[in-house]
């Protein structure tokens, strides 16, 4: 167990998370559905620290020692039981006595029923959603009614008796909710509102494939109105879209964008640079941004970069194929890691107002550095005239298109880098290389 200690604040905001089941000033007692994301986005290839972030956990409060402890524990009960050796045993060990002590039989009758839910269950978030297709897969919770009809399923499948009451209660629903959902009345409801769906899947199909030309929903909505007479709410047309699949791929949402939004507020800080670019101190301003790079056969990665803004030095950069939040933090951390600079009294990072860098995630790493934090205004590119203008030498000048694998273009960016810092002579740094302006303003100061 991690020696670091909750604090009341620690605890209340832990105690906010649907997936913590309790917390106390030592440690933190997570659901199973919880464990059971884990494991599937774990198999996907993401880290611990990730999946727990995304899953709105603070790792500053709950510490990567306890994160990786836990993983190691999920794993491995994975490994050994499968999704059964995830489940939180505390209350069925706790010592407490039942009302009456059941039999042999019983015991292995419930555990056995258990285990067939439990694999039943596993099968349908597999083909809802964890279906290893990759690590941008959408995370997907059972809904009552899926649950409903899982706890029917494995009753007429293996034939069970007597089994309701136990399945509801493994499956965290109530016994009344499943007869409910099942009883003729209920049953009645929804082939009702089934119907009344269907006809508001024709009626917004026509506006979707209106004039032949593809809409979103509130295109739908107005369409529906000014040409058929029609209104519907919002609401309810992005309902049925979402339900039928009818989808609109023209301006589709970007969807990191969402993820890193989903749990946090970002904030546009303002601008302290103003342009003046050299100010003839090393370590002082440094620019930051992400550029894309097609290479091979219509292959895509990604760069982001940090600049000495007076000397033109790369200080540290970072490469992927995908544009998550890690690349920009990874690429702070490649820079504490720089063991050549030395900040200037009064240093900060200037960037865009990329989503990336609004994100809190990304300003908290800024601020350990020590480094304050700029942003150019909207939509102004000159505001990092300097960043963009290197991306530009470095896409002329790197063989990027040759390369054939994401491997190939990390060795080829090593090599471009080497070579900017200590070889390329440019004109404005008084014909020096960017490492050689640097030691010569140190040398003048």
């Amino acid at each position: 167990m991690s020696k670091k200690l909750f604090t009341d604040i620690e605890i209340k905001n832990l105690s906010k998370n649907p997936y913590v089941k309790s917390v106390s000033t030592k440690g933190i007692i997570y659901t199973d559905e919880f464990k059971r994301i884990f494991i599937a986005e774990s198999e996907n290839g993401k880290s611990p620290r990730q999946i727990f972030e995304e899953n709105g956990f603070d790792i500053d409060i709950i510490g990567i020692v306890r994160v990786n402890r836990a993983a190691y524990r999920w794993r491995a009960a994975y490994n050994e039981s499968g999704v059964l050796g995830l489940r939180d045993t505390r209350k069925d060990n706790s010592g407490r006595p039942i009302n009456r002590e059941l039999s042999l039989e019983e015991k292995n009758a419930k555990l056995e029923a258990q285990i067939q839910l439990l694999q039943v269950e596993n099968e349908l978030l597999k083909k809802l959603g964890h279906d290893g297709k990759g690590a941008g897969e959408k995370r997907v919770k059972v809904s009552a009614e899926q649950k409903f009809l899982l706890i029917r399923t494995v009753i007429e499948m293996y034939d069970l008796k007597n089994m309701v009451s136990f399945l509801c209660e493994i499956s965290g629903v109530s016994r009344s909710g499943y007869y409910n959902y099942f009883s003729p009345k209920s049953q009645e409801n929804r082939d009702r509102r089934e119907k009344e769906d269907l006809l508001l899947k024709e009626n917004i199909l026509k506006a979707f494939n209106f004039k032949r030309r593809k809409k979103g929903a509130r295109q739908i909505k107005m369409t529906l109105k000014g040409q058929f007479g029609i209104k519907y709410n919002l609401k309810r047309i992005r309902r049925i879209m979402k339900k039928y699949k009818i989808e609109c791929t023209i301006r589709r949402a970007n969807p990191y964008k969402k993820m890193l939004k989903a749990t946090q507020e970002h904030s546009v800080l303002p601008n302290l640079l103003n342009r003046e670019f050299k100010q003839d101190i090393p370590g002082k301003v440094l620019l930051t941004d992400i550029t894309y790079l097609y290479y091979g056969k219509g292959q895509k990665a990604y760069l982001s970069t940090i600049k000495d803004s007076s000397t033109n030095e790369i200080l540290a950069y970072n490469v992927s194929n995908r544009l998550t939040l890690d690349l920009a933090t990874d690429t702070l951390v490649k820079l504490k890691n720089n063991r050549r600079i030395e900040f200037a009294e009064g240093a900060f990072l200037h960037s865009d107002q990329g989503v990336h860098y609004t994100s809190p995630t990304f300003q908290k790493h800024v601020k350990k550095l020590g480094l304050g934090q700029s942003m150019s205004r909207r939509g102004n590119c000159w505001d990092n005239a300097p960043q963009e203008s290197f991306f530009g030498h470095f896409k002329d000048e790197a063989f990027i298109k040759p390369c054939n694998s994401i491997e190939e273009l990390k060795k080829e960016i090593r090599s471009y880098m080497t070579y900017y810092n200590n070889l390329r002579y440019q004109w404005d740094l008084k014909k020096m290389t960017p490492v050689e302006y640097r030691n010569h303003l140190l040398h003048v100061a």
